[in-house]
């Protein structure tokens, strides 16, 4: 793995971990709250786990991303957008198929 790629993968595992803060801890507090039977409490969280998940899938972005010929501002918005839909998509709406989540959660 070459150093641009790890700067990146880095710099994107920081930009990932602030924005599950924004959504997680701020705009989807009150749907955790109301939902407390379907998670774990607070002092049974894994957050190491997932700060290793979050690393390891900021890697794997950086790494994809690494592959595209054409580098420039619009190729990175557009593979960032496709990638994010993408997982975003497979995560929110694959829970709430298996989860009695509320829809808000899966559509954010």
């Amino acid at each position: 793995m070459n150093k641009r790629v790890l700067l990146s993968g880095l710099a994107v595992f920081i930009l990932w971990a602030l924005l599950d803060f924004i959504i997680h801890g701020l705009i989807l507090r009150s749907a955790y709250a109301s939902t407390p039977s379907l998670w774990r409490p607070m002092a049974e969280m894994k957050m190491g786990l997932m700060y290793v998940t979050v690393f390891i899938a900021a890697m794997v972005f950086a790494s994809l991303y690494g592959f595209v010929g054409n580098k420039n501002l619009r190729t990175g918005l557009k593979f960032g957008l496709l990638y994010g839909i993408g997982v975003g998509v497979g995560m929110g709406y694959g829970t709430y198929s298996v989860m009695p989540i509320p829809y808000y959660m899966a559509l954010t």
